[in-house]
């Protein structure tokens, strides 16, 4: 028989058992959904991290921050300026880093506490940033105003505010504006009894929405204070991170200047770069698309189950009409093919429509997410997650499909194939 003529006897075959067809093409439309559904956010959300990364931290910013004291592979010590160990960071080392190697551009302190605005009826937490506002602009060019200015010699009084602390809603309510004053506080735990520092303090500037987050990047929830004021306001000199730049990108260069500075600092700190960072991450978001994919299979492999069952069911209800097929002259593969032609079908409907499906149900979770966005905390505020279907993932769940649907006909076309037309035409 010709191609055409097995699929269509195959196709006619279907339609006379639509519901048995289409409760099996079920199973295949759950699983490829299930699989299309939880890759396209998985990879969604690593190209909107990733991007976000990628705008907070070049590839030529390297991160200081003093070292945790145990092996987490260069992520770790994000403490309040020192470690578990003791060791601190000071604003005056910059110094000593701009000295460590011609490859290094410039150094920047940045201080941080958490801290509250209030402004009239207005209150709300924010992290409370001190930097140098000129070096800090030429580092991150997302440190800009939208509103009002960055000064370039400020006043201890100035400061420069995310755009969701004066709107934390972005839906158009503004609770201040540049050239208003708010006051800013943070708990002093370093006294017994804690104290409440506060002043008043001029709102400079409103930076433009950031969006998303980067290691020691501008955020859509910072207050930026000048770090003199900062210093004073703190009551001390100690700081979070140190960010460096580099003059290029090469990874020697990275490597050779993070050895510098790790071993004049005695290993006490830990040197984070972007391509650490980027390399971890996609290592997870690998490891995790793995283990969801694996889940979703399993949902797959029952549905091949259930294909092999309706085969052989559908074997045994047309056994005679096989028998009177081979009696007239059909060839065994003939038989074997028309049956792998059924699934081969149900396998192509239900890939089909479980990757539509599965797309659809991927927008919606993300939309359903946050109202559209997924929020990460103590970051720049919340970025939206658009689901990513890849041609890999789309090519890869079609083959899955029909792949599983005919290896789980194979044994029931293959006993179809070897039935004789006298035993088949016996068969009551």
């Amino acid at each position: 028989m010709k191609t055409r003529d097995i699929f269509g006897y195959a196709f006619s075959a279907i339609k006379l058992r639509k519901l048995r067809a289409a409760l099996t093409t079920l199973g295949v439309i759950v699983g490829i959904a299930a699989i299309v559904a939880l890759l396209s956010i998985t990879q969604g959300l690593q190209a909107t991290i990733t991007g976000e990364l990628n705008q907070g931290l070049a590839a030529n910013i390297l991160i200081v921050t003093p070292s945790s004291g145990s092996n987490d592979g260069g992520l770790g010590g994000f403490s309040q300026g020192s470690s578990s160990t003791g060791f601190s960071l000071y604003s005056n080392y910059t110094t000593e880093i701009n000295a460590l190697s011609p490859d290094i551009e410039m150094s920047i302190a940045v201080m941080s506490r958490s801290g509250r605005v209030q402004s009239g009826d207005f209150n709300r937490s924010a992290t409370l940033y001190g930097v140098d506002f000129n070096d800090y602009a030429t580092v991150y060019p997302t440190f800009k105003a939208g509103i009002g200015s960055i000064p370039t010699n400020p006043l201890e009084i100035q400061v420069v505010v995310g755009t969701r602390i004066n709107q934390p809603t972005q839906n158009g309510t503004i609770f201040f504006n540049a050239g208003n004053l708010i006051n800013v506080s943070w708990i002093n735990a370093t006294t017994l009894p804690p104290v409440e520092e506060k002043y008043t303090a001029v709102v400079a500037g409103v930076l433009d929405k950031v969006g998303g987050f980067g290691i020691g990047g501008p955020s859509d929830t910072g207050v930026y204070i000048p770090i003199e004021k900062a210093q004073s306001f703190f009551g001390t000199d100690q700081c979070d991170m140190i960010i460096v730049t580099l003059k290029n990108s090469d990874n020697a260069t990275i490597t050779n200047v993070s050895k510098a500075i790790t071993e004049h600092f005695s290993n006490q700190v830990t040197v984070i770069a972007a391509t650490t960072v980027l390399g971890l991450l996609s290592t997870v978001f690998s490891t995790l698309q793995l283990f969801l994919g694996g889940i979703a299979a399993i949902s797959l492999l029952v549905a091949g189950i259930g294909i092999m069952n309706i085969m052989i069911v559908s074997l045994i209800e047309r056994t005679r009409e096989i028998g009177i097929l081979k009696a007239l002259g059909m060839k065994s593969r003939s038989v074997l093919a028309i049956f792998l032609g059924e699934s081969v079908i149900i396998g192509l409907i239900g890939a089909s429509v479980g990757i539509a499906l599965g797309w659809g149900l991927a927008v919606i979770v993300a939309q359903v997410l946050g109202s559209g966005a997924f929020s990460v905390g103590g970051g720049g505020g919340a970025f939206n997650i658009t689901p990513l279907l890849t041609p890999e993932v789309f090519v890869g769940a079609l083959i899955f499909g029909v792949g599983v649907s005919v290896i789980f006909a194979l044994y029931p076309a293959w006993r179809a194939s070897k039935l004789k037309p006298v035993d088949a035409l016996r068969y009551e």
